[in-house]
């Protein structure tokens, strides 16, 4: 936990220092994301679960380090995005398992910051879809991971943040066909139907 708490904290620390230095938001974090990501575990022999938190925690610093700048939540969640795959691909994990956890993460600690959860899901769709066609796999396939990811994450701020997650992030988005596999939904009030 010690471990997961200093990942927040110096990507968090990394983010504030980059935006105030140069005030540029999806590629500070970008660069940033991708870069813990492959120092953490380049060269190890951790995969699946260990790679899967960190990404929780690195998009959580994201998240923070951003809204303690007062910078663009939105373009925020769009690097990390691109920044989860291409260091994902670089560190040999799990792509779309870690695209769709990071925007879970993104979303609910968007919506912990008392940011735009909908917009941070949209951009969040919009960061997978770059950094799947950056890195060459299927745009289709990360979108939807991201989207599934982004509406789970809203399952655990509230009902119409479900709704209105779902809403923006299914559709087409860059061109590309998102299709949110799963109807999650938060765990009061069940409902099957959606």
């Amino acid at each position: 936990m010690a471990q997961q708490q200093n990942l927040v904290e110096s990507v968090k620390n990394g983010i504030v220092a980059t935006i105030r230095g140069t005030g540029e938001i999806v590629n500070a974090v970008t660069d940033t994301v991708s870069g813990t990501l492959v120092n953490a575990f380049k060269g190890t022999s951790a995969v699946g679960t260990a790679v899967t938190s960190s990404v929780a925690e690195v998009a959580r610093g994201v998240v923070q380090g951003t809204s303690q700048v007062g910078g663009d939540l939105g373009g925020a969640a769009k690097g990390a995005m691109v920044g989860v795959l291409r260091g994902t691909r670089e560190i040999g994990g799990e792509t779309m398992t870690t695209v769709s956890e990071g925007a879970r993460s993104v979303v609910k600690s968007t919506g912990e910051v008392g940011g735009d959860v909908v917009l941070a899901a949209k951009r969040a769709v919009e960061g997978a879809i770059q950094g799947a066609r950056d890195i060459g796999v299927d745009a289709s396939e990360a979108a939807s991971a991201a989207a599934n990811g982004a509406i789970k994450g809203a399952g655990e701020i509230s009902k119409t943040a479900v709704d209105q997650v779902t809403q923006a992030v299914t559709g087409v988005i860059d061109g590309v066909k998102v299709v949110a596999s799963e109807p999650f939904r938060p765990t009061q009030g069940k409902r099957q139907d959606a």
